[in-house]
């Protein structure tokens, strides 16, 4: 790339420096047009036109070169890019010397750029349902190039859109790109008149619920009214049902209970173990007649040991932990609905608040949660220990970043206490679908030594501990 000055407006030429493949020419022309709109909204004539004249050389569309396409339209008109989306950035096999492929990777470039550029330029100013539903499904493509499904990476609905690539869970790295979309995307929600667009139900209708905007949903309700609060409900319900329908599935799938030979098989068809009826019978065999006689069925054990259990779920819910409190209200739910659980919830900040009569409904508890302030953890424990009756028998889940108001020795006193008294504590520094948590190192250091380290913020990691200890 070569500046020219001659007393007129600088212009730039793309030319091959000599020894220099072609291909990394024209990758580096694409890159340097990704850094140049990325930080300078105006348009560079010269990197433009050298770009489509690359896109256009290696049978890409030019659309792919248009900031106000979104992926969606791009891949509307062509069907075949999705498939070149998908995975496009997550890690593979390395690759050397003449094993690289150079002409797919100015391809590669080309859709990297497009979907970066789509997802960090975000310009300044109002902005309307339509741009952010368009920036939320672009922000899914990026995610969807990473490997990963939508909203894993924003902690937004738990994967639950019907998406591609697999769930980060708790042994799989999360890259540092996640906090950066969440924050994007609370910026856009801050940045739109959202009062304005719930009272309108068409441009309601073009929201797409996602974390950011639940939090932004769940502080404002106090404002909202008529129209406006009947649409936020109904965002918050269908973001409720979708998180749920992903919790569900990770609870189904979790670990269970060890099998109870005590109880007898119940013997229908379903339970047949038809390996071992055959290989019990084989003496029966009639070789004359080819045919296996069989004197007895054998069924399998269904039945697991369960044993009545209360479960007692403290949430931090001042602004820091807004996932967490989402997420763990309806987890709470789930783990109600299961035969012989006693759930029960509590939401505090510097006050406390029961949502035991509404574990049932997250949506209802949800709407009684009141986001902000600061953290009082003794407040909350003085709720939950009248609720141990049996302390052999209850689990406590405490999900905070214990970061307290005041003193944090009065909270940790009281939590040695209750487990003292034999009620297993599990400290938990956050629960979001991307993993990411922060803890109090004081509080961190003391659980350590305790026995009773803070576990993974990964949502995959307490269905998996609670499931465990409660079935």
């Amino acid at each position: 790339m070569t500046e020219h000055t001659t007393g007129q407006p600088a212009e730039y030429t793309i030319r091959p420096d000599a020894g220099v493949d072609p291909h990394d020419n024209r990758r580096q022309v694409l890159y340097w047009r990704l850094l140049a709109r990325l930080f300078d909204h105006e348009e560079q004539a010269a990197l433009e036109s050298a770009s489509l004249a690359v896109v256009e050389d290696i049978g890409l569309p030019s659309a792919l070169l248009d900031p106000q396409a979104s992926v969606d339209s791009v891949v509307q008109r062509h069907p075949d890019l999705a498939a070149e989306f998908d995975g496009l950035m997550a890690p593979g096999p390395d690759t050397v010397g003449d094993a690289r492929d150079r002409a797919a990777e100015v391809r590669s470039a080309a859709l990297v750029s497009k979907v970066l550029l789509n997802v960090f330029a975000t310009g300044s100013g109002a902005v309307d349902a339509g741009q952010l539903a368009r920036w939320q499904s672009d922000a899914g493509w990026l995610e969807r190039a990473l490997g990963y499904r939508p909203g894993d990476l924003r902690g937004g609905r738990a994967g639950a859109a019907a998406g591609h690539g697999t769930t980060p869970g708790p042994g799989r790295p999360v890259p540092p790109i996640g906090p950066e979309l969440g924050a994007i995307e609370a910026d856009l929600v801050q940045r739109m008149h959202l009062r304005e667009v719930l009272a309108d139900p068409a441009l309601a209708a073009q929201l797409t619920p996602s974390m950011s905007l639940i939090e932004q949903l769940l502080r404002d309700k106090k404002n909202l009214s008529g129209v406006a609060l009947a649409n936020a409900k109904a965002l918050i319900r269908r973001f409720v049902d979708e998180v749920a329908e992903v919790l569900r599935t990770q609870v189904a799938k979790a670990t269970v209970g060890a099998l109870d030979r005590s109880v007898p098989p119940k013997r229908v068809f379903r339970n047949l173990d038809l390996d071992r009826t055959i290989w019990k019978n084989l003496t029966n065999w009639s070789p004359e007649e080819e045919r296996l006689y069989v004197d007895r069925l054998y069924y399998r054990h269904t039945a697991r040991k369960t044993t009545p259990q209360r479960l007692i779920v403290v949430v931090d819910q001042s602004g820091s932990m807004v996932d967490s409190m989402v997420n763990c209200t309806i987890l709470a739910s789930i783990f109600a609905g299961l035969p012989k659980v006693d759930v029960h919830l509590i939401a505090y900040d510097t006050r406390a608040i029961d949502l035991t009569p509404w574990v049932n409904d997250p949506f209802e508890a949800l709407l009684r949660t009141n986001l902000g302030g600061g953290n009082d953890g003794p407040v909350a424990m003085a709720m939950a220990r009248p609720k141990i009756t049996d302390p052999q028998d209850t689990v406590m889940v405490w999900i905070s970043d214990f970061y307290e108001f005041g003193r944090s020795q009065p909270l940790f006193e009281g939590i040695e206490a209750v487990r003292r008294s034999g009620v297993k504590f599990i400290p938990v520094g956050s629960v979001t679908s991307s993993g990411r948590q922060e803890v109090n190192p004081w509080f961190r250091e003391r659980f350590k030594a305790l026995g009773t380290p803070v576990i993974s913020g990964h949502i995959s990691k307490l269905v998996h501990e609670l499931k465990t200890f409660l079935t």
